[in-house]
């Protein structure tokens, strides 16, 4: 059971709110109800409770697959494996800059771009994880002619992994913002134009129609981890995006979750899904870290919940967080292993960070 967080007395809800403490305009757009806790009225997941998962790598996950990932003497490595292009015409453009920021660019040519996070995280984040030497070897590039070809800018959640408000003021007011509930509050005063979308309502960007849907997740922005003053208040998206009959779904930091198959019922197969296979396990927590990210064997099984015809893993990498796995590309490792074994009705595309498909 669940109350909602919004009440609305028309299919669909779309308002602009300009506000005299910032320049930023922003317009909310609620389609269908949200979920929200009963008692707190913070936002929840669609599919709540203890989870059992399909499958879970118990035996030679980490097998040493030296022919498929080389490494150099500073630690920073690459897929050197198979690079096949898939079997038929992707119609979508990609590009990976690392961790979760992708280039998408739609057949018509609607460009877009996923959680940037080109720099460390905003501070005071950046500075507690300096102290333990977390800080990430390569930083992502923000190069002018990337955000002067971009339409929109997709942000998933208010993670400091996933948004960077002193990335924002580099991106400037010409893209618009398309985000989760209750996230513009966040934003630096620069006049940006927001969308705050909940899941199931849409937006359209040029020709290209682009929904949110449900993740798996949870929200904060305290530096303090867990502190419940601010946890879920804002909500968290997964992205679908639709241009002349082709879709791509970006999942956003997400756990296993029946959400997937909710997703595939309503809106059918997709073309071309993103999904993270990293940050899922914590010696301390490791029941709440898998809870709300996957491993690698739960993003194959939601790409089967999916029916995914082209699969791109994310999460790995020299420019990725390496939050709760062993090295920056064991989560690939583990990801090729369990793939050999099991298979997978999608086809497979591994990408190194700044690579395109």
């Amino acid at each position: 059971m669940f109350s909602t967080g919004v009440s609305v007395s028309v299919p669909t809800l779309a308002f602009l709110v300009l506000t005299g403490c910032t320049a930023n305009s922003v317009t909310t757009i609620i389609e269908e109800s949200q979920p929200t806790n009963e008692e707190t009225g913070r936002f929840q997941n669609l599919d709540t409770g203890k989870k059992s998962y399909p499958l879970t790598c118990k035996q030679d996950c980490y097998k040493s697959r030296s022919d498929d990932i080389q490494c150099d003497s500073e630690g920073l490595c690459q897929y050197t494996g198979n690079k096949k292009s898939p079997s038929e015409a992707l119609d979508f453009s990609v590009k990976w800059l690392g961790h979760a920021t992708f280039v998408i660019k739609t057949p018509a040519g609607d460009s877009f771009l996923t959680d940037p996070v080109f720099d460390e995280f905003d501070w005071p984040i950046n500075w507690l994880f300096s102290l333990d030497g977390e800080q990430r070897e390569i930083d992502v590039e923000s190069a002018p002619e990337l955000i002067d070809a971009t339409d929109a800018i997709l942000y998933s959640h208010v993670h400091y992994d996933h948004f960077n408000k002193s990335d924002i003021e580099t991106i400037g007011v010409d893209p618009e913002y398309l985000v989760p509930l209750n996230m513009a509050d966040h934003f630096p005063s620069i006049g940006a134009k927001i969308a705050e979308i909940g899941w199931f309502s849409s937006k359209k960007i040029g020709k290209t129609l682009v929904t949110a849907v449900p993740a798996h997740h949870f929200s904060s922005r305290t530096f303090v981890p867990f502190i419940y003053e601010d946890n879920n208040k804002v909500s968290w998206n997964a992205w679908l995006v639709e241009n002349e009959g082709k879709k791509l779904f970006f999942a956003g930091d997400t756990g296993y979750s029946e959400h997937f198959k909710v997703i595939n019922k309503r809106y059918g197969d997709i073309d071309v899904c993103l999904l993270p296979i990293a940050s899922y396990y914590s010696k301390e927590s490791p029941e709440w870290y898998r809870y709300v990210h996957m491993t690698p064997e739960d993003a194959l099984t939601a790409a089967d919940d999916l029916n995914c015809k082209i699969l791109i893993p994310w999460g790995y990498g020299n420019a990725s967080w390496g939050m709760g796995d062993l090295s920056s590309h064991s989560a690939l490792v583990r990801f090729l292993n369990i793939a050999e074994r099991i298979g997978t009705s999608a086809e497979i595309v591994i990408l190194n960070e700044g690579e395109s498909l």
